[in-house]
């Protein structure tokens, strides 16, 4: 009996055993999922910015003209939705050329635009004044001494050799091409000793009555000093100024104006 309950023990314990063993065995929770990886947008497509030439039609980025000429610009953009050229050429197609006449130095900018941002390119031009015109030649006068006749009054020799004086517009200078008439004169006066002279200066019309008569003032002065320069004794000589009023020509043009311009000789009794 001792024996059997012994066993019933036994058999008891081994199941508490048991069972305590596999209540303790608590089960492992598995380990949380890893998060998801987040999204990598897209690469985005590279907008390629513009660009723009500015040339002349012989390819260069300068060019020197003269006033009055013109340059053949040349231009040509990428990617560009809008090109402007300054000064004064304004919106023009992506590819082009133009020609323009600047009337002074300028240094035109071109400008491209587009979705990528802007472009420019500039081209610089000179503008040189033209040069003077060069002054009208005036071929030297050969002193030509009148021939004295005998048949020849003092008057009509006077008449011969007394030539008037031509006088630049505004000017009483004696010009050179005029010095031959001046020195032909000198040989008659000091031919004839006796004789004794007005000079006279005129001007054309333009300008006041009183500023003409002032500057034939000048211009017979001007005459009446060369010939007392030449040995011509100043008691023989005088002078007087008409200004405009005694014209030898009076049609409104330069040529008329340039026979008006003079100093003239009277021969006085």
């Amino acid at each position: 009996m001792r024996r059997s309950q012994s066993w019933q023990a036994t058999v008891l314990l081994l199941l508490l055993l048991t069972f305590v063993s596999f209540a303790c065995k608590h089960p492992v929770a598995p380990p949380p999922p890893p998060p998801p990886a987040a999204a990598v947008p897209p690469p985005q497509p590279t907008i390629p910015a513009p660009t723009i030439t500015l040339r002349t039609d012989t390819g260069a980025t300068t060019a020197t003209i003269t006033r009055g000429g013109s340059v053949m610009l040349v231009w040509e953009a990428r990617n560009a939705t809008t090109v402007d050229i300054q000064p004064g050429i304004g919106q023009v197609p992506a590819q082009g050329s133009r020609a323009v006449s600047p009337t002074s130095s300028v240094t035109y900018a071109a400008t491209a635009t587009g979705p990528g941002g802007s472009g420019a390119d500039t081209l610089r031009i000179t503008v040189n004044e033209p040069a003077p015109a060069p002054p009208p030649s005036r071929a030297p006068t050969t002193v030509i001494t009148p021939p004295v006749s005998p048949t020849l009054t003092i008057a009509d020799q006077f008449k011969n050799a007394m030539q008037a004086i031509s006088f630049d517009y505004d000017k009483a200078d004696i010009r050179d091409d005029q010095k031959g008439k001046l020195q032909a004169a000198v040989t008659f006066l000091r031919a004839n000793a006796n004789v004794r002279l007005t000079v006279e200066g005129h001007c054309d019309e333009r300008g006041s009555e009183e500023y003409n008569l002032a500057l034939g003032d000048r211009r017979a002065n001007a005459v009446k000093q060369f010939l007392a320069d030449q040995g011509i004794a100043a008691n023989r000589l005088s002078s007087v100024s008409y200004g405009e009023e005694r014209p030898v020509c009076r049609f409104q043009t330069e040529e008329c104006f340039a026979q008006n311009r003079r100093a003239a000789f009277t021969l006085n009794p």
